[in-house]
This record gives structure tokens, C-alpha cells and sequence, in this order.
């Protein structure tokens, strides 16, 4: 029985660790209801600090929007070509303001 409560412990004692790690890392964004601060300090509660952290404090990954790769995201290659076509058109209008002071007669 006592190896019982000291592997009992022990696995509390690591749960805590990894809540109070893992409370730590996560971005300030994905953190519900009160400061990092605040969540570090509950999750020093035996279990019961574990369990609500993940359970209330952290919005789950798949709630939390996406970020796409810019050669992912469509509206970033349209405005990419918007600008390539926006570019090519202003060096085709100075090319023809080009030739036409070329053309213009010199006294």
C-alpha cells in the first residue's frame, strides 16, 4: 500500500510539473480567463490545478485560428499578381513616356 501512495505521488508531482511547463509555454492568446500568472499559481494545485487548466484555461488548438503559409493563402498571391500587374503596366507607361521624349523634335 505505501508504494501505492508514492507512485500516486510521484505522478501528481509530475502532472503539476508538466501543468505548470506547459502553462508557462503556451502563447498569452490561447489563455482563458485570468492571467498566465494567475493559471501558474492554480496549477501548483495538486491535480485539481491540472485539471482545470486544461479543461478551462487553454482554448483547445483547433479553436484558434490558422496561419497559412503566404504561398498558401489566395489573397495574398492575388494582391501579389494585382501588384506584379500594377508594376508591369507603370514600367510599360514609363517605357512609352520614354519613347515619346525621344520622338519630341530638338531645336
Amino acid at each position: 500500500m505505501p508504494r501505492l501512495w508514492v507512485v500516486l505521488i510521484v505522478a501528481a508531482v509530475a502532472l503539476t510539473i508538466f501543468t505548470v511547463v506547459d502553462v508557462a509555454l503556451t502563447e498569452r492568446r490561447r489563455v482563458r480567463g485570468v492571467p498566465k500568472v494567475a493559471w501558474i499559481l492554480i496549477a501548483l494545485l495538486p491535480v485539481v490545478g491540472a485539471v482545470l487548466w486544461f479543461l478551462v484555461g487553454k482554448t483547445p488548438a483547433s479553436r484558434m485560428p490558422r496561419q497559412v503559409a503566404p504561398d498558401d493563402d489566395v489573397t495574398f498571391l492575388r494582391d501579389l499578381r494585382a501588384k506584379e500587374d500594377q508594376d508591369e503596366r507603370i514600367r510599360r507607361l514609363e517605357q512609352e513616356l520614354a519613347e515619346l521624349d525621344d520622338d519630341t523634335p530638338k531645336d
